[in-house]
């Protein structure tokens, strides 16, 4: 069966983003369009007929592994569930082994062009943080959890998650291994939900307790 045009031109960004993702990983900015679309099997122009520069190819990549990141904040299960799925989903894409160099590339092009870098945190880890913290609020609305600050729980629950993944990816040091990932989720997850539980519920926990 034939494929159709749009699902071709799809399959050639792929190639583009991950080739860049690659590229940027061992250069930082120093690597060339022409050697994004070498590598991603492409010419040079249809590189530039999908992103007119380096910069916009950043944002594309940061936005869509923040897809893959936020995509359990859109389902329906109890929030410690999700929470839990959203934290391997993270350990996941951080402690990877291949995941180790979009980090270090990330950390290279900061130091040649900061308003990048900017751009780069603006279209992932920033919109990431702010996806959560609408979903926290949310949840506060429900009732399902007492969360006064969205915004900062996101940023701390990040960082309970992960603690020095980020750190160890940009060294290049060895990583959380993967049978523990699970357990570190499933533990962020349980202190995150007990600290943010509604008072109701925590009140019913002293009288059981």
């Amino acid at each position: 069966m034939a494929r159709r045009r749009g699902q071709v031109d799809e399959k050639k960004s792929e190639a583009i983003l991950d080739a860049a993702a690659t590229l940027f990983a061992d250069k930082g900015l120093q690597a060339k369009m022409d050697e994004i679309a070498k590598l991603a099997g492409v010419s040079k122009q249809t590189v530039y007929n999908r992103f007119a520069s380096k910069l916009e190819i950043a944002q594309a990549l940061a936005s869509k592994r923040v897809e893959d990141i936020i995509a359990p904040l859109r389902g329906t299960g109890d929030p410690q569930t999700v929470l839990e799925t959203l934290a391997l989903t993270l350990l996941n894409r951080v402690c990877s082994a291949d995941k180790v160099g979009s980090m270090r590339g990330v950390a290279l092009v900061s130091v040649e062009a900061p308003e990048i870098a900017h751009a780069i945190y603006e279209a992932g880890p920033r919109r990431s943080l702010k996806e959560m913290s609408l979903w926290l609020a949310e949840q506060t609305r429900l009732g399902r959890l007492d969360v006064p600050d969205p915004e900062e729980a996101a940023e701390m629950f990040s960082g309970l998650v992960l603690g020095h993944g980020h750190l160890r990816a940009m060294l290049d040091v060895p990583q959380l291994a993967p049978e523990k990932r699970a357990a570190r989720a499933r533990e962020a997850a349980r202190i995150f939900v007990v600290a943010h539980a509604p008072t109701s519920s925590r009140l019913s926990e002293a009288k059981t307790s």
